[in-house]
């Protein structure tokens, strides 16, 4: 559904109304097209301090396509190397880099600040680090002009295997990313020949892919290489298989909480599956009171279930390949709660749970990385149903004063499946345009 209120802001009769209520004035986002690969402009490269990095990091910045810089009048993106931060005093420094530069940020333009993990054993440090999550979420909120704000802790030793996420994150596929901690750990990154298509070679499957978010899952998951097969419930047959056929993909019609779903998974991938998206999931809302005990059971089989039941099978009999990658949908449901979905967002905060807890065991144990997307207020058909004026909070309660579009959701999907992404494990990345609600 067209988001009229966008539209207005973007004429001037609606920016000078929009500015003289106070309103919010939402900017268009710059997403990923093909004649728009990159950010347009430069990159400017700060350090805060001294950088914990030394020379690892540059070589890294110039593999995104952009024109690295320490000075540039209207930067793309900043990166901000805070990184050496290890004292309370030492944030001015964060201060002193950015203060004078951040007006000049181009509309949609990215800031990337970066840090290490606060260390146990040093609580100095620890407060320091800690702090940048604050600065990088307020930052969030009061940037404007479409622009994202971020902070990427690396591991000490970990700088080479950030490419493919500073990739992600200083480009238009990160949209409506922001205000999010993401910590890398010192993996080696898997091989990427053509970071076109860095899915090449890699067979993908998708859960709940026949619409919505699971089909542009599908979708760009296809664009960058992969083989994929869309899997969604009998009943979505039809236009399972019309989604399939658009993406030269595969469909494979099965109900995910079938007890041999993993069986069959596997029958129809025989070589193993190297991406594994569990997209699928239902809602059946009503508040706890009123809720029946089928209503609740329905949604946690679904969505959570089903999920830990397959994802076990698959992985103990070696369907997923060793370097392959989960990736699970939660919801800022699961992390913010929302009325009148204690099963949904039960369910959500569940996914995270199995995230955090996985993660560790499945790269030590079969090399494999396990991560989650929670988008917030997503343009699809189910919130086009929500009543109009419930739907317009949802879109302004981001610090994009916008909802998010499936596309949004598949970038950030893609991003975790590349094979250079081995760094990336036990991430939960909201896509919701910095949500006003929830951590």
């Amino acid at each position: 559904m067209a988001d009229r209120y966008l539209h207005l802001t973007g004429t001037a009769p609606g920016r000078f109304l929009t500015r003289r209520l106070g309103l919010p004035q939402p900017a268009r986002l710059r997403r990923w097209t093909v004649g728009t690969p990159t950010l347009e402009g430069p990159l400017l490269h700060l350090t805060a301090g001294r950088s914990a990095l030394g020379g690892t990091l540059a070589p890294v910045l110039a593999a995104t396509g952009l024109t690295v810089t320490e000075h540039a009048e209207r930067p793309a993106g900043i990166v901000v190397d805070a990184t050496g931060i290890t004292t309370a005093a030492g944030l001015g420094d964060v201060h002193a880099a950015l203060h004078p530069v951040v007006r000049s940020l181009s509309t949609g333009g990215r800031v990337v600040v970066l840090g290490t993990p606060p260390s146990p054993d040093d609580h100095h440090q620890a407060a320091a680090q800690q702090a940048l999550e604050g600065f990088v979420r307020s930052l969030g909120k009061e940037i404007g002009r479409g622009a994202t704000v971020q902070l990427l802790r690396i591991a000490p030793g970990a700088a080479a295997s950030a490419e493919s996420t500073l990739r992600f994150l200083l480009s238009p596929r990160s949209a409506y990313v922001s205000g999010q901690v993401i910590e890398l750990t010192a993996a080696a990154p898997g091989p990427v020949h053509d970071w076109v298509v860095p899915l090449a070679g890699r067979t993908a499957l998708v859960t709940g892919a026949a619409r919505g978010i699971g089909a542009s899952v599908a979708s760009v998951l296809a664009r960058d290489g992969a083989r994929v097969i869309c899997l969604d419930v009998p009943q979505a047959e039809e236009e399972l298989i019309r989604t399939a056929d658009r993406l030269g993909a595969t469909a494979l019609p099965l109900d995910i909480t079938a007890p041999d779903a993993a069986a069959r998974i596997a029958g129809a991938a025989p070589e193993g599956l190297d991406v594994l998206v569990h997209n699928a999931g239902i809602t059946r809302d009503r508040r706890l009171a009123n809720m029946p005990a089928e209503r609740w059971a329905s949604v946690v089989e679904v969505n959570l279930d089903s999920v830990l039941r397959t994802t076990d099978a698959l992985l103990d009999a070696g369907t997923v390949n060793r370097g392959g990658r989960i990736v699970a949908t939660a919801s800022i449901a699961g992390i913010a709660g929302n009325n009148g979905q204690t099963n949904y967002a039960a369910s959500k905060a569940g996914i995270i749970g199995l995230v955090r807890s996985l993660a560790p065991r499945a790269a030590a144990e079969h090399d494999v990385t396990v991560n989650a997307v929670a988008p917030g207020f997503i343009e699809t058909k189910m919130t086009a149903a929500v009543p109009l004026l419930i739907r317009e909070a949802g879109r302004r309660m981001n610090s994009l004063s916008q909802g998010g579009l499936p596309i949004d959701v598949a970038e950030t999907t893609a991003w975790f499946a590349q094979p250079a992404s081995s760094a990336v494990n036990g991430q939960v990345v909201r896509v919701c345009g910095q949500s006003l609600l929830g951590a």
